[in-house]
């Protein structure tokens, strides 16, 4: 096989600028066309047994995220279930 191509290459720079702080501070993340949601951190008592199996059951993806998702599913099947009476 041959290396050649006869495709032009440019030494020019991207033509897109730097992306700074500020550029990401106004940035909108999203899903889709939907906004991400954001996080917040709080303190939260649970039963040490609790904290166990999630940490079991989440392995390398973290307790805290599984946590998170299942709180959020059970709030989306609560919103389902309203509109489905």
């Amino acid at each position: 096989m041959s290396n050649f191509s006869s495709s032009e290459t440019s030494n020019d720079r991207d033509e897109y600028p730097q992306v700074t702080q500020a550029d990401l501070d106004r940035a909108k993340f999203r899903i889709g066309m939907k906004p991400s949601p954001h996080k917040q951190s709080i303190t939260l008592s649970l039963d040490a047994n609790l904290i166990e199996y999630f940490k079991l059951k989440a392995g390398e993806s973290g307790y805290q995220n599984l946590i998170n998702e299942i709180l959020r599913q059970a709030k989306e099947n609560e919103e389902l279930g309203k509109v489905l009476q």
